[in-house]
């Protein structure tokens, strides 16, 4: 029987549901969104039953993700919204390439793609926007920045934590760093960086074609 709105699941029920969620973002972060509800049911070791009483769909599955990720990433942007000296938006811009690189089942839907939780996000945008007016008060942030392009920053680490995941797993935070350092106004001391550069031989895997 369904739960109804509201009432909270018994503990074993909970218990299947995270297992459930666990396991999709197993299945899904190695074979893709294209992979069968059976291989999540299996992976979590539960039966078919128990998966369509949780999620009565795979999307219902896939949206369940997402507004877990979408949730976790407001909880890091109200944090970094504490921050107001300027810091808070390299905060936030760090602690959403960590959550992304930690979940990649759903990286494609988070912004996108995905009904879910539509406040949550429109919540998420707008911090980002007070944080980058905050970075640009303190000089941190050029002033001609805008948030669509803080957007495209996140929106480029997806893309980046998708390509080098599987061999340079932190390749991301090089270059974040380097879009960071693009942001600077100009004359600010350069800042050293703190994430190597890739290895031509990791580039070279990343890229498919055989090192030199």
């Amino acid at each position: 029987m369904a739960t109804e709105p509201g009432r909270p699941l018994r503990r074993d029920a909970a218990e299947n549901r995270e297992r459930l969620l666990a396991a999709a973002n197993q299945v899904f972060a190695e074979h893709g969104l294209a992979a069968s509800v059976d291989e999540v049911a299996q992976a979590a070791g539960v039966g078919m039953g128990t998966l369509y009483r949780r999620f009565p769909s795979k999307q219902a599955l896939i949206d369940a993700l997402v507004a877990s990720l979408r949730h976790e990433l407001l909880r890091l942007a109200r944090a970094a919204q504490q921050h107001q000296d300027g810091s808070g938006l390299a905060r936030l811009l760090h602690a959403a390439g960590e959550l992304q690189a930690a979940q990649p089942a759903c990286l494609q839907r988070l912004w996108r793609n995905s009904e879910v939780e539509p406040a949550a996000v429109a919540e998420i945008r707008q911090i980002f926007a007070e944080l980058l007016a905050d970075a640009q008060r303190h000089g941190m942030v050029r002033p001609d920045v805008t948030s669509t392009d803080i957007s495209l920053v996140v929106w480029s680490m997806v893309g980046v934590i998708a390509t080098t995941g599987a061999v340079a797993p932190t390749a991301w935070r090089r270059h974040l760093e380097l879009l960071l350092a693009g942001l600077r106004p100009g004359g600010q001391p350069a800042a050293e960086f703190a994430e190597p550069p890739l290895t031509a031989d990791a580039a070279a895997e990343i890229a498919g074609r055989p090192a030199s």
